[in-house]
Formats: structure tokens, sequence, C-alpha cells
């Protein structure tokens, strides 16, 4: 919005209205965070500040500057609720440095801890319970769309990386078919006249994917002991980057710290802590089926001597239960599936999973999980859902006693 400097100057020039708010120095954090989400709750629009209500340009120095942007980004991520994306540009117009602070209109309805406000002609409003209800009723509806398919704020055709949306579109396409295709793939989708990001291409085409959904990544820690204590940490990991190489960097951690023992009837058998097959399947589908709307937490893998805990944003989908999770197959994200399906493993990952691509989408995936797993330890894993969260623990196997610790 207001992407030339001219447009900009001129829109300085004529004032205040519902799409621009002007801040000569930065306000207290609650004001700002309060004018951000009647922004994102309303159509969107600019905060600049460095402009005066009389449309003058007082500007910020470099100092100044610097802190403002840190402040608005630490305001969208924590005191709003849900978390708001926001595009900050700093600029020079008139010999004078301005921040710019670019609110899209959300997917969702916020709050901050004042209440929930709306921009109205050249001011923010709190919305009344009426307008509050039928806010909710229609960005629910904008949501019957899979939050995999839609937009990413502050996107467009340049975000998305060759070398990854190539896996994904026909080799040897035509420069000129690209955007088409990956229009098709839902890889790109519109807003508007607009091409923007999907959640998806963000998440499997981007390098850094939480640049623009904030905690999209896996973080593992093993701990010495058996329960979680920083004094015990031995390692900690976070894993980034597109999708499927956060499931396989997190596989190597896990197999790093996989014990084994050796069991001697005829010829050694190797008796291993888990089985690798099940963690894959486990850490696949928490990638596959966690809420990327939810932004408050990431996937979270801990490794503890009796246990391994993997822990994915997001209730169950649907009519799915912890009862009926072998049985069921509601996916939370489509679109992800899907492409998840189309890449194929290395040889390595491949003998180890003992499947050709990451997703298979037979519907064994926790049979396996639990299955495997229980063989070992003699215990079924358990799922459990808890504050909106759901948590998988796999146990280790009973020869623990008798384990060594690999890189340890």
């Amino acid at each position: 919005m207001y992407d030339s400097l001219p447009q900009l100057t001129e829109k300085i020039h004529l004032g205040e209205d519902a799409t621009i708010e002007s801040k000569r120095e930065m306000p207290r954090r609650s004001n700002l965070a309060d004018e951000i989400a009647a922004f994102a709750n309303a159509k969107g629009g600019v905060i600049l500040i460095g402009v005066d209500n009389g449309s003058e340009i007082v500007g910020l120095d470099r100092q100044e500057l610097n802190k403002a942007e840190k402040t608005v980004i630490e305001i969208c991520q924590d005191s709003i609720d849900p978390i708001v994306l926001i595009l900050t540009e700093k600029l020079r117009i008139d010999d004078k440095n301005l921040l710019k602070i670019e609110v899209p209109r959300s997917l969702f309805v916020h709050k901050t801890s004042n209440g929930y406000f709306i921009r109205q002609g050249s001011s923010k409003r709190e919305m009344s319970p009426e307008q509050l209800a039928r806010l909710f009723q229609t960005r629910s509806q904008a949501r019957i769309i899979s939050f995999d398919e839609q937009f990413v704020p502050n996107t467009n055709q340049k975000t998305l990386r060759e070398p990854l949306y190539r896996r994904f579109i026909t080799e040897g396409a035509a420069e000129d078919e690209i955007e088409d295709l990956l229009l098709k793939r839902r890889l790109f989708v519109k807003e508007g006249e607009e091409i923007r990001a999907s959640v998806a291409g963000i998440l499997m085409c981007h390098e850094k994917p939480d640049d623009y959904l904030y905690n999209s990544y896996i973080q593992a820690v093993l701990y010495r002991g058996k329960e979680k204590d920083a004094n015990d940490q031995l390692d900690s990991k976070d894993f980034r980057g597109p999708l499927d190489k956060q499931i396989i960097d997190a596989m190597d951690f896990t197999g790093r710290y996989n014990a084994v023992a050796a069991k001697k009837d005829i010829g050694r058998i190797d008796i291993p802590q888990y089985s690798m097959r099940a963690i894959f399947e486990a850490i696949v589908n928490a990638v596959v089926h966690r809420d990327y709307s939810k932004t408050s937490s990431k996937i979270r893998l801990f490794m503890f001597d009796d246990r391994l805990e993997l822990y994915s944003p997001g209730a169950l989908a649907n009519t799915v239960t912890v009862d009926n999770l072998r049985y069921s197959q509601a996916t939370r994200n489509e679109l992800l599936a899907r492409l998840l399906s189309e890449l194929t493993l290395d040889d390595e990952m491949r003998r180890q999973v003992v499947r050709r691509h990451f997703l298979e989408r037979r519907g064994e995936g926790v049979g396996i999980i639990l299955n495997e797993s229980e063989e070992l330890s003699g215990k079924p894993p358990v799922y459990e859902v808890f504050d909106d969260e759901l948590r998988l623990t796999i146990f280790a196997s009973n020869s623990i006693s008798d384990l060594r610790l690999k890189g340890i």
C-alpha cells in the first residue's frame, strides 16, 4: 500500500483517513498495539512514525528509527493475539527518516489487552458486541478455505525460491507458464489483483518460513534424566527451512541419540531405544497436521532417558479423537500433505523408514507408531490433548539399562 514515495508523500499531505495513521513519535506500546489491531481487523492500512497530525514530516534520528522498528515487531508478537504479520520499511523523505508500518487485512480477529478495535474513518473504535460477532462470523467463513491454501501477507511472486518450487512443477515448463502453474498448485494465490505466496508455498518453498509464519519450525532438546531441567540439557537444536528439511534434520537429531543395545543369541541383534520408522511417522504427522494458524508455539521434540515426547500445536482435526486416531484419516493441511507425498526420500532414509516418499497417504502412520514402539518397549505410546496441543509420548526400550548412548 502506497508503495511509491510520490504516492506516499501525496497521501501524507492529504492527512489521516481510513487507511493511514500518523504518529509524531513512538506512542505507548498499548496504544500502538490497538492501532495495529484496528487496521488488521478492518481492511488494513499504514502507520507512519515520524509524521505529526498536521501532515508535517518531523522525522526520527537513526537510533530512534532502529529502536522503533524493533519495538513495533515486539508489539505485534507479544501484545496482540493472535500475532499480526506486518511489513516495516525505513524511508527517507525530505531528508528526514520515518518508519512505515504496513498492516494487511488479516484472516483473523485480533485482540489487545484493551479489547477488540477496528479502524473507522481516521480513528480506531472499540467494537460493539454485535459488530464483533459479525466480524468473527465473516472471518470464520473466509477460513472455510484450508489455512495452508490461504495467502501470506507481505509476499509476492519473488518470495518463493526457484530451486524449491521447481520440485512441484512440470520439468521443462516454459518461463511464461511458471506463474500459472504455481497458481494451479496453490503455491501462489490471488488476493484481489495481487499475487501472494500461500501458507503451504512459504512452508515448502522458502528457506526461512518462520520469517513469515512465526514459530513454524521444530525445536529438539536432549535431556539427561527424566525431567525437563535446563541444567540437564545435553543438546538442543532448532530446525528451520522447508518442512521436508526440518523433518530430515529432526530425524538426524533423534537417530544420533537413539541408544542401541546388543543382544547375543545366534549372532548379534541390535535393539534400539526407539523405532526410527515410528519416529519418522510421528515427525511427519506433527508437521502435516499441526495448526499453523496458532503462532504461540512451535513443534517440540524432547528426548529423556525413558521416553520421547513430541508436541504439535493445535487440537486434533475434525472428528478425530485420541481414541480413534489409528482408524481416522482427517487431514488438517491437505495441500501440505499432497506436496510432501510428491517428494522422494534419499536411499539411506528410504531404507530406515521403509518408504519412498515423505508421505504415503495410506493411513498407516499411527498404526506404525503404536505397533513398532510397543513392540520395543512393551508400553503403547500415549496421545494426549491439552491446552489446544497434541502430545505424543513414546517410551524407551525395556533394555534401556543396558544401552550405550551414541555420541554422548
